[in-house]
């Protein structure tokens, strides 16, 4: 039966973009601390592991964050577990984070300059001293923006997870959608939602790159 939108089909939906912040802070969390290990393995003297970890990232870049989707939460019970919507976003956004993670810090290291190094190198620092004390303070310089910017867009992508029964936002629309008919008022103020949540993320972004892009450029000193 069609019924009226009212004013608490929007309550209904603004509760229900909690699960789309919770999903990305969590899928962002989970998949930046494998991402620290995905650029450790990347930066591996054995050729083996970094192998292994250019393939992992290039695998899950290459293929649709819904595919990832739909292994997670079908191919469980191949091994006899079954996971609930909810863990299946999980696994496979933090996933999906770590492979673009890791390789958006891998970059920012290898964007230090060699002589970063090999000014460490000279004054005898041992190479985990060298990357905590010279590199990684350069590199999370260079890497904030971007970082920032995926997390906007892993918000944006938490839509799909509606596809395996995960009520978030875009999912919540749906259900008030298919009871009112309204898709313009319901799909429109879903648009809002994520406009609100992302929009002063990018504008972080940009200011950030803004800020430190003048930090990162060479000073010239006058002459005395």
């Amino acid at each position: 039966m069609i019924r009226d939108i009212n004013f608490n089909d929007f309550v209904y939906m603004l509760l229900a973009a909690r699960w789309t912040v919770a999903l990305s802070l969590i899928a962002i969390f989970g998949g930046g601390l494998a991402g620290l290990l995905i650029v450790a393995a990347r930066m591996s003297r054995w050729r083996i592991v970094s192998a292994a970890a250019f393939a992992y990232i290039q695998f899950l870049q290459a293929t649709p964050l819904l595919m990832q989707l739909f292994l997670v939460f079908f191919g469980g019970s191949l091994i006899g577990i079954r996971f609930d919507p909810w863990t299946a976003a999980l696994i496979a956004f933090s996933l999906h984070a770590s492979a673009f993670l890791g390789d958006i810090w891998h970059g920012c290291v290898v964007a230090i300059p060699r002589s970063q190094w090999e000014g460490a190198k000279s004054l005898a620092l041992p190479y985990w001293t060298t990357l905590r004390l010279v590199i990684v303070p350069q590199a999370g310089r260079i890497a904030v923006p971007p970082t920032v910017g995926f997390l906007v867009a892993l918000i944006k992508s938490t839509s799909l997870a509606s596809i395996i029964g995960f009520t978030e936002l875009v999912r919540a629309g749906q259900f008030i959608n298919n009871a009112t008919l309204k898709p313009l008022f319901v799909y429109g103020f879903v648009a809002c939602l994520f406009f609100a949540m992302c929009w002063p993320l990018s504008k972080l972004s940009q200011t950030l790159e803004d800020r430190l892009g003048r930090g990162l450029q060479p000073r010239t000193g006058r002459g005395i």
